[in-house]
């Protein structure tokens, strides 16, 4: 933990001295700092969001992949960043890790996530329709050699398996903590993957068997994979939610929030899967993707 904490007071010192990437204008007072996870399809969704800003006439700008939540929650709570997309489930769980009974519909997750994160200075708007989960995957090879279809199938073979998935994994409720607690999965063995474009490649190459992406992501529709069932529902409604300091939606008032809830309400995860095409499959950077998302709609 002590090693934690220190990566986290100079992860915030950073940000704090440089809210843009080098080489860029320091951040003044008037600028409202979008940021972003440490992963590509967050990148995106920060670009359509702080792109709604832009066109409301809003000065936005844009930092990309400082962290996982240990250090972006933090750094949006104590005002060294304004605004972060989020998932509802994993947001509130990250929120509130000792909930008991967490709610199932994404109403009841938002009114909790809202009063949570009320009493922190952050205000939740409305989640948008569009829904990404932790997905895991395996070749369809391994799918017809173990006959799986659904996590649960995993459990008599996982002792065989490698597993891959991002760092934070093994100590998330809803990766690899949740496989073993709801699922009883113990695999042989488990290898970090940096990327989702990573650990694709750790599947065709046979390094890994089982891995972790994103349910939008564009690469299940191409790759020879088979998307695993919960079908014990181990991941919660993961709706797409903005996450605005207090402070900051008062400054900027009505236009700030109705740019953001104007967004929510367009983007379904039809949408969230071609942007993630945009991006993983035509090479457009997240910026393009959503200015080109944002000019098809107009």
């Amino acid at each position: 933990m002590g090693v934690l904490r220190a990566a986290l007071a100079v992860a915030l010192l950073v940000l704090a001295a440089c809210g843009e990437p080098a080489g860029a204008p320091p951040v003044g007072p008037e600028t409202i700092r979008f940021a972003s996870y440490d992963f590509p399809e967050n990148q995106i969704l920060v670009e359509v969001y702080a792109e709604a800003a832009r066109r409301q006439g809003l000065p936005v700008t844009v930092q990309h992949g400082i962290g996982t939540r240990e250090v972006v929650s933090p750094a949006l709570q104590q005002g060294v960043v304004d605004v972060v997309v989020d998932y509802l489930g994993t947001a509130l769980a990250f929120a509130r890790p000792q909930f008991a009974r967490p709610p199932a519909a994404p109403e009841g997750m938002h009114a909790v996530l809202t009063r949570t994160m009320g009493g922190r200075g952050v205000d939740v708007l409305t989640p948008s329709a569009a829904e990404d989960q932790n997905g895991f995957v395996v070749l369809e090879a391994v799918a017809r050699e173990h006959r799986l279809r659904s996590l649960s199938d995993l459990a008599p073979v996982a002792p065989e398996l490698v597993f891959g998935g991002p760092p934070e994994c093994p100590d998330r409720p809803f990766c690899l903590r949740g496989l073993e607690e709801v699922y009883g999965l113990a695999f042989g063995k488990v290898i970090s993957m940096p990327t989702r474009a990573a650990t694709l490649e750790a599947l065709l190459s046979g390094q890994i068997h089982v891995g972790m992406l994103e349910t939008t992501d564009a690469r299940l529709a191409v790759a020879p994979v088979v998307l695993l069932a919960d079908d014990r529902g181990l991941q919660p409604r993961e709706n797409v939610v903005p996450m605005v300091r207090a402070a900051v939606l008062d400054r900027w008032g009505e236009d700030l929030r109705r740019a953001l809830d104007e967004t929510s309400a367009r983007l379904t995860t039809a949408d969230l899967v071609e942007l993630n095409r945009a991006v993983e499959l035509e090479g457009r950077s997240p910026a393009e993707a959503a200015a080109g998302w944002w000019d098809a709609g107009d």
